[in-house]
């Protein structure tokens, strides 16, 4: 390894490496921050900074950092069979231990469990699956994929696509013609003024079922959702919710995905958000939590109505998908370790414990700041949304760039947060192993940042 002083790796970073979601000409010029060093719920940069990781990486590092019972199951897989393939019938262990567990927690009853290496991949995959299994039935029409605004599901190019934020589409040539857009059940900028949240939902589960009669419910696959959608804002539907929609799925015959990506292995305080809100999916993607991010993998779990059909329908050749690293080995162990920590640690019940102080603390801190519209959120996962008023709600102008001001200013106090695309928002999903006093100072940190963005803007 070269032995390079710390500012030529940082000078090769700015120079070589293409950073994703990123400000490319900027950080060309300008660099950004080189995170050397994690341990619980803290990192260090090149230059020694400490900075609290209210974020988990990306929404993804539920056991904390620098977890030696991980590293040492890594080690130990990688020592005794780095790699083998799982095509054509040839199989190792870990990925077999591992669906066998999965499927054990599933929240609903489920069959089988495909293997990948990220989200994005895992509902590209997920749309195959039911692009081949409408096919199988005869079903050739039966195509088009229905996720909602605010979603997010991934940036391969149909994930991408199913993703209900304009950055990820424009430029891209995206969405893909067979997928369409539903509203999101955000009642901030959804729901009619005064409505109770019975109204709004079935303002929601018509809206839904308005779509799929327009477009034919013939031509409808399957429908997408997050439990709560993360990175669209981390958007908490109202009570029913779940229930109306699905009854209009099954009216139509239309599938559903959930996708547990972020919600997926404790973050709401339960194994899948899928048990809190009443989700009863036909397939199930999950990623992120699964190894709490130690090693890339993800997974598509899917039911035995689906499985069934997949099975019959290629029964007389070979079901032509998969990845070179599908059940990879040493992810496999990675999540199998992951698994063990979260449950010999209760970090579940830990993250909803830990999770009704972030929820309090967000409200005592923010609800009377003139700029913030609303505090809302579920578990270890929350948000802060500013606005220009409350009443009626008016947001910020975008090119203003309030939730990215209030990030930065973040950054700079020693937190890390993250301003969400689709508004001026902030977000909070730390790992499981924080404590009470980080919890607090997390909070505190973005209060005295908020303050100053507010401070500032009567200057402008």
């Amino acid at each position: 390894m070269s032995t390079s002083p710390r500012s030529s790796i940082e000078d090769s970073d700015r120079k070589y490496v293409f950073h994703p979601f990123t400000a490319l000409r900027q950080h060309e010029t300008s660099g950004g921050r080189m995170i050397v060093r994690g341990k619980d719920s803290t990192l260090w940069d090149a230059q020694g900074n400490r900075y609290l990781d209210a974020m988990a990486g990306l929404w993804c590092v539920n056991v904390g950092y620098g977890r030696t019972e991980i590293a040492e199951a890594v080690a130990a897989q990688i020592e005794r069979l780095s790699y083998y393939h799982g095509f054509s019938s040839m199989a190792t262990d870990t990925p077999a231990l591992l669906a066998e567990r999965v499927l054990a927690l599933s929240p609903v009853p489920m069959s089988k469990v495909f293997f990948g290496n990220s989200g994005s991949d895992a509902n590209d995959t997920q749309a195959k699956l039911i692009w081949f299994y409408n096919n199988a039935l005869g079903r050739p029409e039966k195509k088009k994929l229905i996720a909602r605004t605010r979603g997010y599901h991934g940036v391969t190019v149909l994930a991408a696509g199913l993703t209900g934020l304009a950055s990820l589409h424009d430029g891209f040539d995206l969405p893909l013609p067979m997928i369409r857009h539903a509203r999101a059940p955000h009642r901030l900028w959804e729901a009619r003024e005064g409505a109770t949240d019975a109204e709004f939902v079935r303002l929601l589960a018509d809206d839904l079922e308005a779509l799929i009669l327009r477009e034919g419910p013939e031509t409808v696959a399957a429908f997408i959702a997050e439990p709560i959608q993360a990175a669209g804002g981390v958007i908490v539907p109202p009570e029913g919710y779940f229930a109306a929609i699905q009854e209009v799925l099954r009216r139509h015959d239309v599938l559903l995905i959930a996708d547990e990506v972020v919600c997926g292995f404790g973050r709401l305080g339960s194994w899948f958000g899928s048990e809190l809100l009443g989700i009863e999916p036909d397939l199930i993607t999950v990623a992120k939590g699964i190894t709490s991010a130690y090693y890339p993998l993800s997974a598509c779990l899917v039911s035995e109505r689906i499985w069934s059909v997949l099975a019959d329908g290629s029964s007389a050749s070979v079901f032509a998908h998969g990845y070179t690293y599908s059940a990879h080995p040493v992810g496999a162990a990675a999540a199998l370790a992951n698994l063990d920590l979260l449950e010999r640690e209760r970090l579940v019940e830990r993250a909803g414990e830990r999770g009704e102080r972030l929820q309090a603390r967000l409200h005592a801190a923010f609800d009377d700041l003139p700029i913030v519209g609303e505090v809302r959120g579920r578990g270890l996962l929350g948000a802060v949304e500013f606005l220009e008023s409350r009443s009626p709600p008016r947001a910020f102008e975008r090119s203003r760039g309030i939730g990215a001001r209030v990030a930065a200013r973040c950054l700079e106090r020693g937190l890390i947060t993250r301003a969400l695309p689709a508004s001026d928002t902030i977000a909070f999903s730390p790992p499981f192993v924080v404590s009470e006093d980080e919890l607090d100072e997390m909070v505190g940190l973005a209060r005295e940042a908020a303050d100053e963005v507010a401070a500032g803007l009567g200057h402008e």
